[in-house]
């Protein structure tokens, strides 16, 4: 039964009130049709709390928007959710499409820096999130008492004589709940073993992200990257003003894990709305993502902190193969990966995240 404007609605009582049920929520699919997004299928979901979140299809079926009662929870880059058909792979050309957004998947091959593996040039971050899904369907109505929405479709990674494997996502809510829960299946279609490397690149953004900010984690360590990320590393989960001339910096986390195997990272900003607070939270299997990368970049239109679990941190395929630490998928094997994203929108909600996150074992 979900939990709206204060009250538990049973579906009859809801129903009363309403001619159509869009006017509570739902997912609702449309097509960008302006500029270089033209033709880019999205569909909107609404679950009736104030939170609204924007798929794209198009785009490997990652999450573009996401916003509580009109305030982004997400960074968006300056070049929007651009079409497929300009990608750039060569090297850093990734980035001329990278619009930001709640979730970009890395992957599914290659994460990190361009490099050259084997004799194949690799751009950066792969080819997930330029591919679009197949199979895209959407999925909802009333079981009992509860209104539930389902997105799913599949992204296929594949070429003549290298790999051929196939993501298939699933991403859940319903009404009365401020988050949702993405399943992906990776499985490797092809007849010889295959790289497999994915990073969910979650990024936070104003006004979740602001200098009254602070990422919470069950972290032993945040491990800098390069000498870059050394500055005041000891600030490593507290965030500047927007800031001329700000070079990027890297932390890898090692996450503790609770008695369920899952561990919990948290981006709240206490000062926001007069002390309202607002945020998110990620909750996912340390097993299945051991690998925890904190991206800050507090410069002036690029002020975005990522908060990205995998399977890998971002090294090139290249050092990750000479090293012996080069994930692969086996012919027909699959790998599952769960994450659970939850908006954090009131100061009991972050207090009880932040007690969640102590008891894995966070200073």
């Amino acid at each position: 039964m979900p939990r709206l404007y204060g009250r538990d609605w049973d579906k009859q009582t809801l129903l009363r009130h309403v001619g159509d049920v869009r006017q509570v929520g739902g997912a609702q699919p449309f097509v960008l049709d302006d500029g270089p997004e033209r033709g880019v299928r999205a569909i909107e979901v609404r679950t009736g709390t104030g939170f609204q979140f924007t798929l794209l299809p198009d785009r490997g079926l990652d999450v573009w928007r996401a916003e509580f009662d009109g305030a982004s929870l997400a960074w968006h880059s300056a070049t929007g959710p651009v079409a497929p058909a300009f990608y750039e792979p060569e090297g850093l050309g990734w980035l001329r499409g990278f619009y930001g957004g709640m979730l970009v998947t890395c992957g599914l091959t290659q994460v990190g820096p361009p490099n050259r593996d084997q004799g194949k040039d690799l751009g950066l971050h792969g080819r997930a999130s330029f591919t679009p899904a197949y199979e895209v369907g959407v999925t909802q109505g009333w079981e009992g008492d509860e209104y539930r929405i389902e997105i799913r479709g599949k992204v296929r990674e594949a070429m003549v004589f290298g790999e051929h494997v196939v993501l298939t996502r699933r991403l859940r809510t319903s009404f009365g709940r401020s988050g949702f829960t993405l399943e992906d299946e990776i499985e490797n279609l092809g007849h010889e073993p295959a790289p497999h490397m994915i990073l969910y690149h979650v990024n936070g953004g104003f006004p979740a992200l602001d200098e009254t900010s602070e990422l919470l984690s069950a972290s032993a360590a945040a491990r800098p990257a390069d000498t870059e990320a050394e500055k005041e590393r000891e600030k490593y989960n507290r965030f500047l003003p927007p800031t001329a001339g700000f070079a990027e910096r890297c932390y890898f986390h090692d996450l503790k894990a609770g008695k369920d195997g899952r561990t919990t990272v948290a981006l709240v900003n206490r000062g926001f709305g007069g002390g309202r607070g607002l945020g998110y939270a990620l909750r996912f299997p340390v097993a299945q993502m051991p690998c925890f990368t904190e991206w800050k970049m507090m410069g002036q239109g690029l002020y975005v902190v990522g908060t990205e679990p995998g399977n890998v941190n971002p090294a090139s395929r290249e050092r990750l193969r000479a090293e012996g630490r080069l994930p692969f998928l086996q012919p027909g094997e699959k790998k599952k990966y769960e994450i659970e994203y939850a908006v954090l929108a009131s100061q009991d909600e972050i207090r009880a995240v932040e007690r969640e996150i102590q008891s894995l074992g966070a200073k």
